[in-house]
């Protein structure tokens, strides 16, 4: 992902929640203008409930930049594979031929054999400290483990050294 311009991004609810737990939302506002949500991650989001980060996607939802899109019919063999959200994410992606933002490793295979380009959370921390929107990818990836995202030390080793970070195998959130 990192060098091209990205226009068109739909996401799945993974990351955001992700991002809105670390107060990190504003990263894709900033990368990509708007995000594309379909209803049924929406529906995954709880905009309305008390979950960490639930008020500040319901924030970006209110401006305009979080877009929810109707989707009227899905990809019938997606949901044998994955859930609702993901399956409706991914046909979305496909129908605006859009990249999907996309952590979980099930849905970023159903949606790069249905031929979605995908990309994740990761990727989007390493392109923020790019463009100068964060200093340290680091603090980052620490901070959305403990917040309880699950990254394997392999992936967070792999994602610090695209952004030119040395992993620290040493640290008391990646073990």
């Amino acid at each position: 992902m990192t060098g091209t311009a990205i226009r068109l991004v739909v996401a799945d609810a993974g990351p955001l929640i992700g991002l809105a737990r670390i107060d990190r939302l504003d990263l894709l506002h900033q990368l990509f203008g708007r995000v594309s949500i379909p209803d049924a991650v929406a529906a995954e989001l709880c905009l309305d409930g008390p979950l960490p980060g639930a008020r500040a996607l319901g924030i970006a939802v209110g401006q305009k930049w979080l877009q929810i899109v109707p989707v009227t019919e899905v990809l019938r063999s997606l949901l044998t594979v994955v859930d609702r959200g993901e399956a409706e994410a991914i046909t979305l992606a496909k129908l605006k031929n859009a990249r999907l933002l996309i952590d979980e490793t099930i849905g970023r295979r159903a949606a790069q054999r249905a031929g979605v380009r995908v990309f994740g959370t990761g990727a989007v921390l390493v392109r923020a400290k790019e463009t100068g929107a964060i200093t340290e990818v680091r603090r980052e990836l620490d901070a959305l483990m403990a917040a309880g995202y699950r990254i394997s030390v392999r992936l967070r080793d792999a994602i610090l050294m695209m952004a030119g970070e040395h992993p620290d195998r040493y640290s008391k959130v990646s073990k």
